[in-house]
């Protein structure tokens, strides 16, 4: 089977064209490739096919098999590999996704893409569409709270957002300190999510620049997220702390987020990048 391994900010996958390859078991392919001294190594794998839909399907198992429903680093290798392999007829094109169509323009550079913009739809924020919020900038964000065992008396405030995934928005003072790597998965498996959840560990800088980190379900911490770039900015937006426009700054570097106040959706914009091409007999 050929492969490609891309990466978009550090958030890697392994990408097949199934328009000439078969994959009979996704699920299983995503553990057994991912795996980072077995394996190619990666988040997860990512599937390329054609669609009835729009002009192309991608499909995203995670690291340990399960499916998520959209990605927004994923998404942009995606367009570039469509793009520079001339399999997409412009530099524009719409993808199918489990979370939806979603619209992607790749930005060219000495003949190649260097940056894709993605149209990651409407934002959901405590509930309600982000345009909501806008309208009624006075109401209160409904927090949700987890309580974590070890420590009856502490608890964690989240936003609940979807992005077509889910997502909680965490709040705190200083994002490098944060011990992630416990946070992450005590919030995704409090139970408070029926399908897991993409948790963002949020400080603000100011209002056009956040520092993220992410805990992703089936993942853990990654170098980046796009989806949950997008949720924090959302979140931000809700809740008077960030400006329609931010620079999201992740482990893996920097994603501009822009909320269009007139389509009432959420435009992101990155670099994806090849790391190798190749062939293997993992199945």
């Amino acid at each position: 089977m050929e492969f490609t391994k891309m990466e978009g900010l550090g958030n890697d996958y392994v990408y097949v064209n199934c328009m000439v390859e078969t994959v009979k078991d996704p699920a299983a392919l995503a553990q057994k490739i991912s795996d980072r001294h077995r394996g190619v190594g990666s988040d997860g794998l990512i599937l390329i096919g054609s669609s009835d839909k729009a002009d192309f399907r991608m499909d995203i198992y995670n690291a340990d098999g399960s499916r998520a429903e959209m990605c927004g680093n994923g998404i942009r290798c995606v367009g570039k590999y469509l793009c520079d392999r001339g399999i997409s007829k412009g530099t524009e094109m719409d993808i199918e996704t489990l979370a939806g169509i979603r619209h992607l323009k790749c930005h060219i550079k000495d003949g190649s893409t260097e940056s894709v913009t993605v149209d990651m739809g409407i934002p959901v924020v405590a509930g309600w569409s982000l345009d909501s919020w806008i309208d009624d900038p006075g109401r209160n964000i409904e927090k949700k709270y987890i309580y974590p065992v070890s420590d009856p008396g502490a608890y964690i405030e989240y936003i609940e957002v979807s992005m077509g995934n889910p997502h909680a928005v965490v709040y705190v003072d200083d994002v490098a300190g944060c011990r992630v790597d416990v946070l992450g998965p005590m919030i995704e498996n409090s139970g408070m999510f029926e399908s897991g959840v993409n948790v963002e560990f949020v400080q603000v800088l100011d209002n056009t620049h956040i520092r993220m980190r992410v805990w992703e379900r089936g993942s853990g911490e990654t170098c980046a997220c796009g989806t949950g770039a997008c949720a924090a900015v959302a979140a931000g937006i809700a809740g008077n702390r960030t400006n329609w426009a931010a620079k999201v700054e992740l482990n893996g570097g920097d994603l501009d987020v822009q909320y269009d106040l007139e389509r009432k959706r959420i435009y992101m914009t990155g670099p994806a990048r090849v790391v190798f091409d190749g062939r293997t007999d993992i199945f």
